[in-house]
């Protein structure tokens, strides 16, 4: 079998199978709340940015892992039918991650997560081979051993750490970011990976070398911060149901039109119309019409 990429995009991290219970309001304990709808989605955050790429017309692959369970056949088969290579989706003997999100009436999530399969992520030969054929890696959502390692094989590095790896802080991060052509965070995990605020935060990931910082600020859109100074995208107005995901649209918005070639201030607006869309439906990848999407 051929392991190597014929891809634009690669994407390595989380791959799970959402249950999003949209609720009434969030169960308090010895409490008890009836689901008003439930969905099951593919879901996880490597997930989610792979097939939003892909719904942008551009070649993107998946390096995760599930399990040899009927949710594991349902991730591959979700794959294939949105167009996302799967050379490197591996399955292997423990259960497919799972992921249990309670939705309220204002679009806020309490999640509880079961990795199974993520948890036991080793990174390859050919997932390194893979990585080296591919124009840009964006990884999201895995462990600070993988992330280490995956990085170093990466022509173009984009990273989102998420909440628990910024976490670990800066230093323990330096390597990682030092390798990072652009790094997407929100105001939250701004201050998890810096210890400070926005602006000095970003200031000091573009210290490090980082060229491009981008900080979503959810209903107030999102910054870009680079050498020539700060760039600010408003976002569409747009009820928010759901915001599982957001983030990850975003950062499949933007690079989805940064492989096009477009301006980095056109790559700003265009996540947040995919983060838009996101968050108006139940669900990461539950976007109606996402065809007619224009650039």
């Amino acid at each position: 079998m051929n392991n190597t990429s014929n891809v634009e995009v690669t994407a390595l991290g989380t791959c799970n199978i959402d249950f999003i219970l949209k609720v009434p309001r969030f169960s308090m304990a010895d409490d008890e709340v009836d689901v008003e709808n439930m969905t099951v989605s593919l879901g996880g955050s490597a997930s989610n940015f792979a097939v939003g790429v892909s719904r942008m017309n551009v070649k993107v692959g998946i390096i995760a892992r599930v399990g040899c369970d009927q949710f594991g056949d349902f991730v591959t088969d979700k794959f294939k039918e949105e167009g996302v290579q799967t050379q490197r989706l591996l399955k292997i003997y423990q259960s497919t991650g799972m992921a249990f999100i309670a939705v309220d009436k204002k679009g806020e999530r309490s999640i509880y997560a079961s990795m199974g399969a993520n948890a036991q992520f080793k990174l390859e030969k050919d997932d390194k081979k893979y990585i080296k054929s591919s124009s840009i890696l964006h990884i999201t959502g895995m462990y600070q051993e993988v992330v280490e390692k995956a990085s170093k094989y990466a022509k173009f590095l984009s990273l989102n750490p998420g909440t628990v790896l910024s976490s670990y802080g800066i230093d323990s991060l330096y390597k990682i970011i030092k390798r990072a052509n652009i790094i997407f965070l929100n105001e939250k995990e701004v201050f998890l990976l810096t210890g400070e605020d926005l602006e000095k935060g970003a200031r000091i990931l573009l210290e490090m070398g980082v060229p491009m910082v981008v900080v979503t600020c959810g209903k107030r859109g999102a910054n870009l911060y680079s050498s020539e100074g700060v760039m600010h995208s408003s976002p569409p107005k747009v009820k928010s149901l759901d915001t599982t995901g957001a983030g990850d649209a975003f950062a499949a918005g933007f690079i989805a039109s940064f492989v096009k070639n477009e301006e980095i201030s056109q790559c700003l607006q265009f996540g947040n119309v995919m983060a838009s869309k996101c968050v108006g439906n139940l669900g990461a990848i539950n976007i109606p019409n996402i065809e007619h999407l224009k650039f």
